[in-house]
Order: C-alpha cells, then structure tokens, then sequence
C-alpha cells in the first residue's frame, strides 16, 4: 500500500502537467480560430457599424444547432450564398475557427417595437 501512494505520489504532478498542456492547446486554437475570422470572416457575419447592414447571419455557440461537424462543413464547402475556404486554409485552422464560433455568445434579441405598435400597421399608414 504505501508503494502505491509513493507511485501516485510522484505521476499525479504529471497527470495534472496533461491536462494543463491540453487547456492551453485549446486556447492556442480558439486564438488562432479567432485571428482568421477576423481575417474572412466578419466583414460579413458582424456589423462594421451602427448603420451598416449586416449581410450574413450572426454566428454563435448555437449556429448549426453547436454541431462542430456541421459548422466545419460549411466553413469548407461554404453555401450558395458562402464561398467555401477549403483551399484557403488548412483543416486545422478551419477546426480553430469552428473551435472558436463555439465560443462567441448568442447574440441579444433585437429590439421590439412599442407596446401597441406592430410592424404591421406600421407598414399599413
């Protein structure tokens, strides 16, 4: 018994040495994931300004239901409206921004119209 408290003793250094190695990987991924959204893509997924329009849906921890799968495919292959960036980027760095859209909070509802008023007789005057 006291061997093997004597062996835990000196690996249990080690195992916590792991899982701080692997933590710190995931944030060397998220960063990266975070430089090439910034790069290609939020000029479409976020707002410049105040009074531009946004043209592409804003991305989030819920984008695609959280699929990793699913976000990495379409960072890939794009969509009709998306190009793909396949032959832009490596797989890894498309699994770092897919890492790092996970990250990105929901987006707050906007803003509702005043109480009485709806858009539709707004539009009716």
């Amino acid at each position: 018994m006291p061997r093997r408290a004597a062996v835990l003793a000196l690996t249990w250094p080690l195992l916590l040495d792991l899982s701080v190695t692997a933590n710190a990987e995931d944030g060397t991924q998220q960063k990266l994931g975070m430089r090439i959204f910034n790069q290609s893509c939020r000029v479409c997924h976020t707002k410049p300004q105040i009074i531009s329009p946004q043209y592409a849906p804003a991305l989030s921890m819920n984008t695609l239901g959280g699929k990793t799968d699913l976000i990495t495919e379409v960072i890939s292959n794009g969509t009709p409206r998306m190009p793909g960036f396949k032959y832009q980027y490596k797989p890894d760095e498309i699994a770092a921004v897919a890492a790092y859209v996970k990250t990105i909070p929901v987006p707050a509802t906007t803003a509702t119209p005043a109480p009485g008023k709806s858009n539709a007789s707004r539009d009716a005057d």
